[in-house]
């Protein structure tokens, strides 16, 4: 690891023009790539305290020995030269956008005397049109046979067409017409070209003309009685039509464009690029990387631009282009991609309408992407297997740890401190054992408090079962029976105090649960969020499986807080580590210094699975306490009103102080409402305690302060 201030260039040294900076490690290989509008501003930035940098920024400066720079014009230029040396030194890390698959093209070889309709992959080669990309081959062949109908271009390979022109006899195409032969001569070069050039003009989005004219004829052949030519004419236009209809139309102006999303989390981004032209989506493609350089959205759009048009030239690049965000330098990239097209090209961000909408089914298409990328990542039993193994050796655990254990804590500013534990079994999660907690032993906000609250209380109750179960271990004595360890209580006959765990259903309480798989996907909260299934013998769900290993979200204070936990209960069989998120590392107690992961480790993805999930299901019982919350009122202790009727009420007087002041005949002239529910009603609003003067409520969908007067009306 080196010391980035013995490379640190003298800052005299640096100049303060835009260029493109090269880091180079001790082998003098090419490790990250970067451009700046000043270059002495932005090497400053990588020669700061290292605590202050970001932890992938300082994995790049203590891995180079050296760094280097050049100097150019113009932002124009350094945008152009730092995408060169990308492509020619791959430097590890840089982000590097990869096709997930090769994605086929329909091409035209203009640069032949006869061009060919063909399919094609891989790069793109000059002289050659191209259409898509597409997400199927078949899906580009079904749409060529449609419009050879109308275009009959060739199609055939080289060695078809010169074997039909030595023979003088055409292949099967042209003789059920969906060629015109240019191999026996039945059509010139020029005649054949200018079928070509119509073809890429229909794929290209230019479809009225065409049609229009195929029906004029038809019109004309009907009315000279040439019923057989009009039928074919017929014909042909409805195969257009039905080619056109494979690509729907999404934006009415017939617009030439390009869109951007990307999906992204704290390690990998997902980009999806749909291709509209004439209005239609033409292709669509997708990549996945890893983000392995301290990048936003915006620098990852830059870096899609990048490599989308970083070869492109002419039409290949649209006349807009669409993105979630604006790169760094907007004008400098808008000014690279015109240089590209050969004409200005709008660079901008969709804020309404049409054009919005499609915005937002592309972000979905990311979103998607990604997630099915961490699925298929994570379904496969051999690598589940790897992680496991992986895990183990890295943390000195002797088996491997079959089932995991995730703990996070969530809260708002101190309100509403919740916790969440999820269990991965083999690697896969298993929904049915989720719970979730109240923090109930302290108020505020104290993460290390609330993480020893919560295995304190999962673990103590393993420890009743235990004892419940005639589990527990005991040292006979020489007289009388020996107690029960002071660590595990008597178990109770219904929830521990202070406990709210929230099993489930379709778990042991459900009598189908035992059929079910162990993977299957079940609900992860009851529609009462306060009730808790029961066993069959009325008590709560059991905490009755110990995991091989308890994973949480933090680092060393998290960490040192659970293993004190499990210690005070004289459990010392189950291994504890601690992820913490900023840097990706591994926290074990006891210990000084992390257990670094590579980042390519399955060991590691699996744990950053468990982490993720662990958090997201902590932040959703969080968010749904505190709406919750937010929305109780008085009327929620009178039974059987439910939220119809409680908001008949509210309308019908304005707000609960009015509905405070009615009388029972009153609240009965509300429909729905009878007189024993009116009474209940009365009661309720009665014993309510007064509540504490607060401020003003907003009106969130307009901002409008709502204040209620002396009279009970609202402003």
């Amino acid at each position: 690891m080196a010391d980035p201030s013995s490379y640190r260039p003298k800052p005299g040294q640096i100049p303060d023009s835009p260029g493109v900076y090269k880091f180079r490690d001790e082998h003098r290989r090419v490790i990250y790539v970067g451009k700046a509008k000043n270059l002495r501003q932005r090497l400053a930035n990588y020669f700061q305290d290292l605590a202050a940098l970001h932890p992938r920024t300082r994995t790049m400066v203590t891995t180079a020995a050296s760094v280097e720079w050049t100097v150019v014009s113009t932002e124009v230029e350094a945008l152009q030269l730092e995408y060169s040396w990308i492509k020619e030194f791959d430097p590890r890390f840089n982000v590097k956008y990869r096709d997930d698959k090769s994605y086929p093209y329909l091409a035209v070889t203009l640069n032949e005397e006869f061009p060919r309709v063909q399919v094609m992959r891989g790069a793109k080669k000059k002289g050659v049109r191209y259409f898509g990309p597409y997400g199927h081959a078949w899906a580009i062949r079904e749409t060529v046979d449609l419009m050879l109908r109308v275009f009959p271009v060739r199609t055939c390979s080289a060695g078809v067409f010169k074997n039909s022109a030595r023979t003088g006899r055409p292949c099967l195409l042209g003789y059920i017409g969906k060629c015109s032969a240019p191999c026996v001569g039945r059509v010139t070069p020029e005649e054949h070209r200018e079928l070509a050039d119509d073809f890429c003009d229909f794929m290209a989005g230019r479809t009225g003309t065409y049609i229009r004219r195929l029906e004029k004829e038809m019109m004309a052949a009907a009315e000279e009685m040439e019923y057989e030519r009009a039928a074919r004419l017929r014909d042909d236009v409805e195969a257009l039509k039905r080619a056109m209809e494979k690509s729907a139309v999404v934006l009415a102006d017939a617009t030439d464009a390009d869109l951007i999303a990307v999906a992204e989390d704290e390690l990998e981004a997902a980009v999806q690029i749909f291709h509209v032209r004439g209005g239609r989506v033409r292709g669509q493609r997708g990549w996945v990387t890893d983000k392995v350089e301290n990048v936003d959205t915006s620098g990852l759009v830059e870096h899609a631009l990048q490599q989308l048009y970083g070869e492109e030239t002419g039409d290949s690049v649209p006349k807009e282009v669409l993105v979630p965000a604006l790169p760094e330098h907007p004008d400098a990239v808008s000014q690279w991609l015109a240089d590209r097209r050969g004409s200005q090209v709008s660079l901008r961000i969709p804020q309404r309408g049409d054009k919005k909408d499609l915005m937002t089914t592309v972000q979905r298409n990311a979103q998607q992407a990604l997630g099915l990328h961490k699925t298929k990542r994570a379904s496969d039993l051999t690598t589940r297997s790897r992680a496991l193994e992986e895990i183990a050796e890295a943390l000195g655990l002797d088996t491997a740890p079959l089932r995991i254990e995730c703990f996070d804590i969530s809260h708002l500013q101190g309100d509403d401190v919740v916790a969440s534990m999820v269990v991965f079994e083999d690697g896969l999660a298993r929904k049915s054992e989720y719970r979730r907690f109240q923090i109930k032993g302290f108020e505020g906000q104290d993460d290390v408090r609330s993480m020893h609250e919560v295995i304190g209380r999962r673990f103590k109750r393993y420890l009743q079962e235990k004892e419940r179960t005639g589990e527990w271990e005991e040292t006979p004595a020489p007289t009388g029976p020996v107690p029960a360890p002071q660590t595990a209580p008597p178990a109770p006959t219904g929830p521990a105090a202070g406990e709210d765990t929230l099993p489930v259903p379709g778990t042991a309480s459900d009598p189908s649960a035992a059929s079910l798989p162990s993977t299957v996907s079940v609900p992860e909260s009851s529609p009462d969020p306060e009730a808790e299934p029961r066993e069959d013998d009325g008590r709560p769900k059991r905490f009755a499986y110990p995991p091989q290993l308890v994973v949480v979200d933090g680092g060393q204070p998290q960490v040192a807080a659970a293993k004190r936990a499990l210690d005070e209960l004289g459990i010392d069989d189950i291994a504890v580590c601690g992820l913490a998120k900023r840097l990706e590392e591994v926290w074990l107690p006891d210990d000084d210094d992390p257990v670094i992961l590579p980042r390519s480790s399955e060991g590691l993805y699996l744990l950053q699975r468990v982490r993720d999930e662990a958090h997201r299901f902590a932040i959703t019982y969080q968010r749904a306490k505190r709406a919750k919350r937010i929305r109780s009122s008085p009327l929620d202790a009178v039974a059987g009103l439910g939220e119809t009727r409680k908001q008949a009420l509210i309308k019908h007087f304005g707000s609960v102080k009015k509905l405070k002041q009615a009388t029972i005949d009153e609240i009965c002239e509300v429909p729905g409402i009878g007189r024993r529910t009116a009474e209940s009603v009365v009661a309720a609003l009665a014993s309510a305690a007064p509540a504490a003067p607060a401020a003003p409520a907003v009106n969130t969908a307009t901002g409008e302060i709502i204040e209620e007067d002396d009279g009970g009306s609202t402003t």
